[in-house]
């Protein structure tokens, strides 16, 4: 059965011990991150995508060591991102069609970027493919039905959820029940059936609700007063310490506060400030890198 090989097919093995396989994971990730960054409006999707992908994974059944390479390409499936040019990456209103043609080119760019990667054999599939569709009408090579990867099927149904129920600047971002009928309407076309099913359930248990319009585990995006939900406080943040919105640059400053799920939580409240070019430049969270490769990469070896 196709679906079974695509579960078990085995991936080149890296050189090198652990260590090495970690810090060459976390240099990917790193520069997976840089390249989200330039994006205001997607703070936190790698890591929401990815967090679905590891949920859907083991849902439908997958081995350890596949959802822990699914989990990665789902992180780096947005690397080829970093050739689309920042008028249109970061255009507050839809796209034009030559616009959309500009976009429709980062899964080959990203595949081209990993070509000769030690870790390459496990996300090429999630970043050359993940916007292929079963109905044949995806990008960028057409593939129909079992001919897209596991990888990409898995990352396709989990990106678009995560579109949906994210913000842009020109719509707000879906209820997740309303995601949800979406992903059911597109079954069999958009979406692999029965990945999607299982992100159905998924979501009609509740088990989506803490990852959507979150950037960590337990810790939402807060809104910029101006731009809406593009704050990104990373978990080693303190009260006192300053995010600012990646959109219009203004300041905020992290105050303590109560969070209505957790014992505590830090506010985001504005300054009046605006960030320098320093503050403003795109940094890695090194710290959910390394918390991810941790738990990941000793899987994937399996």
């Amino acid at each position: 059965m196709r679906l079974l090989k695509l579960f078990t097919r085995p991936a080149a093995t890296p050189p090198g011990g652990l260590a090495d396989t970690e810090a060459m994971l976390a240099s990917l990730l790193a520069m997976a991150w840089v390249v989200e960054a330039r994006d205001p409006y997607t703070g936190g999707h790698l890591w929401r995508v990815s967090r679905y992908a590891a949920l859907l994974c083991e849902r439908a059944g997958t081995s350890t060591s596949v959802c822990a390479r699914v989990s990665i390409g789902a992180f780096l499936h947005d690397l080829g991102k970093v050739g689309i040019a920042d008028a249109v990456l970061r255009k507050p209103a839809a796209l034009s069609d030559d616009e959309r043609s500009v976009i429709h080119t980062h899964p080959a760019v990203g595949a081209r970027l990993l070509a000769g990667h030690p870790l390459a054999a496990w996300a090429a599939d999630a970043v050359q493919s993940h916007h292929e569709r079963p109905d044949g009408r995806g990008y960028p090579r057409g593939l129909k039905g079992e001919d897209v990867p596991y990888a990409a099927r898995v990352v396709g149904v989990c990106d678009a959820f995560d579109a949906m129920t994210s913000t842009r600047p020109y719509r707000a971002a879906m209820p997740v029940p309303m995601a949800l009928q979406r992903i059911e309407e597109g079954l069999g076309s958009q979406f692999d059936a029965a990945l999607g099913r299982h992100l159905l359930a998924l979501g009609h248990d509740g088990l989506l609700d803490h990852i959507a319009g979150h950037s960590d585990d337990g810790i939402p995006l807060q809104r910029c007063l101006m731009c809406g939900p593009t704050l990104v406080v990373p978990r080693e943040k303190v009260a006192g310490e300053s995010v600012f919105c990646r959109h219009c640059g203004g300041e905020y400053r992290l105050q303590p506060g109560v969070d209505a799920l957790f014992d505590s939580a830090l506010q985001a409240v504005g300054t009046g400030g605006k960030g320098s070019a320093g503050e403003l430049a795109p940094v890695a969270d090194t710290a959910l890198i390394e918390r991810f490769v941790r738990d990941s990469a000793a899987q994937a070896l399996r």
